[in-house]
């Protein structure tokens, strides 16, 4: 059984980048949401197992996208792709519930890495 994930960033050409990171790692396909009102739209309860959302996007940003699915889903893995790496932004983002932190930008090993890390 394959990593079920869901990418919301709204830059097309890092979900590409992503995409690519996680095929390289072994996850062939993976669902794209445009921002984070989409990556709402799209989540549900039980059908990802690893949600990897940008931080700066319109509408509801990654923030608000890890509280808004904490809600609903206490067990999703998320994992915050950005360029935000002050302290107190990390900080921010683990209080709302993110299970990592994946700094923009970055390999395909370090992504391997935070997914093994956390079983995907």
């Amino acid at each position: 059984m394959s990593t079920r994930v869901l990418v919301a960033d709204d830059s097309s050409t890092m979900r590409k980048i992503i995409l690519r990171s996680l095929q390289a790692v072994g996850v062939p396909t993976a669902t794209e949401a445009a921002d984070g009102d989409e990556a709402l739209k799209i989540f549900k309860p039980g059908d990802f197992d690893l949600v990897l959302t940008d931080w700066n996007m319109p509408g509801k940003n990654g923030l608000e996208v890890v509280q808004e699915i904490r809600k609903i889903d206490k067990d999703v893995k998320i994992m915050m792709v950005t360029t935000e790496a002050e302290k107190s932004r990390v900080l921010e983002a683990i209080q709302a519930g993110v299970s990592d932190y994946l700094v923009k930008p970055f390999t395909a090993d370090t992504l391997r890495e935070k997914l093994e890390k956390h079983g995907c």
